[in-house]
């Protein structure tokens, strides 16, 4: 079997834009997550899978959550246009807006 597999050439895609996002060069990343770089090369081409205990190595140095190796970047909320309209809450308004939202995180929580 030649051809390469689209989950472990998206999975080597989000390794090294995490690892180019943290700086590390493909030599100085594979000695910190105990593979040799050609093995690190491989993977981030999507020539070969990434074992559990690898990719939990790879999360660890990046402090990354697997989530965002396996299924790549989360869209982001646009906690800026929340933010500034907050700010322009009188104070009581404010108040009663943040307890409102700390009782949505806590039913989040439960739920």
């Amino acid at each position: 079997m030649t051809g390469k597999k689209d989950i472990n050439v998206s999975v080597g895609a989000n390794i090294k834009r995490e690892r180019e996002r943290a700086g590390y060069t493909q030599e100085r990343f594979s000695e910190m997550i105990g593979i040799g770089p050609k093995s690190l090369s491989a993977v981030e081409r999507g020539t070969v899978g990434v074992s559990l205990s690898t990719l939990l190595r790879i999360c660890k140095v990046l402090s990354v959550s697997s989530d965002v190796l396996l299924l790549g970047d989360p869209p982001k909320n646009d906690v800026q246009d929340l933010t500034s309209r907050l700010e322009l809450l009188p104070p009581e308004q404010y108040r009663i807006v943040k307890e409102i939202f700390d009782k949505l995180l806590e039913a989040f929580t439960i739920s």
